[in-house]
Order: structure tokens, then sequence, then C-alpha cells
């Protein structure tokens, strides 16, 4: 009989629910944190990785190499300059507008650049130009989870 009433507190104990983590109102959720991250990772990876192996003058990876982390940083600059001001926050004009040409220059030089590359073949054309604009995405939305999870954690 004691036998019996051990299996039961053993059946008992392992059917405690676990502790779930109590995200904050305006918090991402981790699995999108996570998607974010990763998207970024492998957008940037597969672009560096295509730049290495690819069979072009060190100048023009170089070139290709500056587009790539200027739009990065147009793009998250953009992202929180549109944020800042929608939430009251002051941004001047000048740069508000310059974020914006910044990210309207880096999308045009990647454009005019590929369609210029002649030693380019097409395929490789539109694996840089999606590599390109899934990492630019991808560190808009790294940013954005970054922000809302600090204003969430300040709000408490």
């Amino acid at each position: 009989m004691s036998n019996e009433n051990e299996v039961i507190v053993d059946k008992g104990k392992q059917k405690e629910p676990k502790m779930k983590a109590v995200r904050k109102e305006g918090e991402p959720t981790a699995a999108f944190i996570g998607a974010s991250w990763a998207a970024l990772l492998v957008g940037v990876a597969a672009y560096l990785i295509g730049l290495f192996n690819a069979a072009m003058q060190l100048n023009e990876k170089g070139y290709y190499f500056a587009v790539l982390v200027f739009g990065l940083y147009a793009a998250v600059s953009l992202q929180k300059a549109v944020r800042d001001k929608e939430e009251g926050i002051p941004v001047t004009n000048i740069y508000y507008g310059i974020s914006w040409f910044a990210v309207i220059v880096a999308i045009s030089l990647m454009g005019i650049g590929l369609y210029n590359a002649g030693s380019i073949v097409l395929s490789e054309k539109g694996f840089y130009a999606m590599s390109f604009v899934l990492s630019i995405f991808a560190a808009i939305t790294v940013q954005k989870n970054i922000r809302d999870t600090q204003r969430a954690r300040e709000r408490d």
C-alpha cells in the first residue's frame, strides 16, 4: 500500500505546470525576436559568403560590402527617425530627410551596381539583391524589437 502512495506522489510531481515567462505589454515574443535575428544573420552571412566566393576584383567586392553596411545603417537610422517622430520625440527635419535620402541612395547604389555589373551572371545579381533586401528588412525588425523590449521594461 505504501508503494502505491509513493507512485501517486511521483506522478503528481510530474504534472506540475512549468512556470511560463511573463511577457510585458508591447514586448515582442521570443519567437519573433529569434526570427528577426536569424533573418539578419542569414541575410548578411549569405551576402558576405557570396561576395567572398565571387569571381570579381577586390574593388568590386569592397563596393558591394560598403553598400551593404551603408544600407544597414541607413535603414536602422530611418526606422528610428520614423518611430521617434511617431512617438512625439523631437526629430529635426534635416535628420529625417537625410535618413530617407540615405536609404534611397543605398538601394539605388545596389541596383545601379548590379545592373551595370558585367562580370556577374543574372542569377548572382538576384542572389545579391535578395540577400541585401533581407538584411535591410531584418536590421529594421531587430532594431524595432530592441526598442520595443526596452520600452516595455521601462514601463514597469
